[in-house]
């Protein structure tokens, strides 16, 4: 299920953020960025709406998602 990304707290919100921005296989093009960068990224996408926070009760975990795929798919 969809939840506000501004539903969070900001430590919340910011753990989920720092561990997808951690991923491995979040680089890509010929610019490496710093985490802070990363980070920055993706909170600016969940605000303009291109990602979106998903909640799964059953895992009781947290993904961040492209918003057009997650969409598409339903």
């Amino acid at each position: 299920m969809e939840i506000p990304y501004q539903s969070l707290s900001a430590d919340a919100l910011s753990g989920i953020v720092q561990e997808f921005a951690s991923r491995d296989g979040t680089d890509y093009g010929e610019f490496e960025f710093s985490l802070a960068d990363k980070v920055s990224q993706v909170e600016a996408q969940l605000k303009s709406g291109h990602l979106s926070l998903l909640f799964d009760p059953i895992s009781q975990s947290c993904q961040i998602v492209n918003s057009r795929e997650w969409k598409s798919n339903l």
